[in-house]
């Protein structure tokens, strides 16, 4: 049907995300999967129980707004026994329908017209539209371009006075670098005595690599104080397609933040949350994570160390990203067509991560896939 009306668009630059674009391509193609952060195995049959147990129990009706006291609980216990921080589950945890949701809700809730939100590319490509539908302006600190750590000079130079906030992301994707504690203690001497709130993508914490530490927010309380970190259970138990995650904030930050979460979801999934609470009685299910990956990464490195490309260290989260400059001129959107008709293989191009498409020669490799997957299409890579 054709509107008889002229849409007015918020995003006029915005089109399909390049995960859908990439997702589409893949499937005409017949391309084996190594594009996006979801795992193509089958979760904890435990898991899928605790769910199939809470519907059969009858808890398959609204959720409380912030999701049900156990889980917000166990929440709690679990944060304060890794990080060594109290949150209060009545005021200061809330279960979201997503880390994405909290993304927005956060962002939603805190920024306003006028405002000033730094963030760093390459990024997670949410963040930047979050912030202009707030009528805010994002500003974006491009990460070094042979290490990806962040320059915290140019961070210093870009706060200003209109500057309400700076997300960060740690295990970062789409580069798999992690927070060190330089990074750390630059962080809070750029924010202390100041108004700005830190958000805190954290949704790969518990897949860090060679025995690193995940520097959370909560870890560090002069950094608590004013972060809100949002994480997800999606990525944590190999059910991303649940949509479930989970918000940490101060009560007077999470006061704001669950005004806007009321009036977009109400409240996340019940039965999943019921098996979540079970899940979670197990530490080992999300200790285990770290080294679960890690296999996982050193695999797919293995069957690459014979190919033509080039491979960055991956430190943490589900990706690796691989040069090609060495042996192609190519664009990298061209190069990632290439090897979706050719090899049969799904990539995503790192320019997709920058809004002014910067292209330095690299791929996004994901390895949350089975061992055969990342076999497979490491064979498929090397023919390139």
């Amino acid at each position: 049907m054709q509107s008889a009306l002229q849409a007015r668009s918020k995003l006029p630059d915005v089109g399909t995300t390049i995960f859908t674009v990439i997702g589409q391509l893949a499937a005409e193609h017949n391309a084996l999967n190594l594009s996006q952060g979801a795992p193509n195995f089958s979760p904890d049959e435990a898991l899928v129980d605790g769910v199939t147990k809470a519907m059969r129990a009858g808890h398959n009706q609204y959720a409380p707004m912030a999701g049900i006291g156990a889980l917000r609980s166990a929440l709690a216990a679990k944060v304060e026994t890794l990080y060594g921080v109290h949150y209060d589950p009545s005021t200061e945890v809330t279960v979201i329908a997503s880390a994405s949701e909290g993304l927005y809700s956060t962002i939603s809730a805190l920024v306003h017209p006028g405002d000033e939100v730094i963030y760093f590319e390459p990024s997670f490509d949410s963040y930047a539209p979050i912030v202009r539908l707030q009528g805010a302006t994002p500003i974006a600190i491009k990460l070094s371009s042979t290490d990806f750590r962040v320059n915290w000079d140019e961070v210093s130079a870009a706060i200003t006075p209109k500057t309400r906030m700076i997300i960060v992301n740690t295990p970062h994707n789409p580069t798999a670098t992690i927070f060190s504690d330089a990074d750390i203690e630059r962080l809070k001497a750029l924010t202390r005595n100041t108004d700005i709130v830190i958000l805190s993508d954290e949704v790969y914490e518990h897949v860090v690599f060679d025995g690193a530490k995940h520097h959370s927010m909560a870890c560090h309380r002069e950094l608590a104080e004013r972060s809100v970190i949002v994480s997800s259970f999606g990525k944590s138990y190999h059910v991303t397609g649940w949509r479930v995650g989970y918000c940490l904030a101060p009560a007077e930050l999470m006061d704001e933040i669950r005004k806007v979460h009321q009036f977009m979801v109400f409240s996340a999934d019940t039965p999943m949350q019921y098996a979540f609470v079970e899940a979670l009685s197990n530490p080992r299910s999300y200790l285990d994570l770290s080294a679960f990956y890690q296999h996982k990464r050193d695999l797919l490195a293995r069957e690459l160390s014979e190919s033509r490309f080039e491979l960055l260290p991956s430190e943490g989260s589900f990706f690796m990203l691989a040069r090609f400059r060495g042996f192609s001129d190519e664009s990298d959107s061209d190069f990632v067509l290439r090897l979706i008709r050719d090899a049969k293989v799904a990539t995503i191009p790192l320019s997709a991560f920058y809004t002014d498409g910067t292209d330095s020669g690299l791929i996004r490799l994901s390895f949350s896939k089975d061992d055969e997957t990342l076999i497979e299409g490491a064979r498929r890579l090397r023919s390139i």
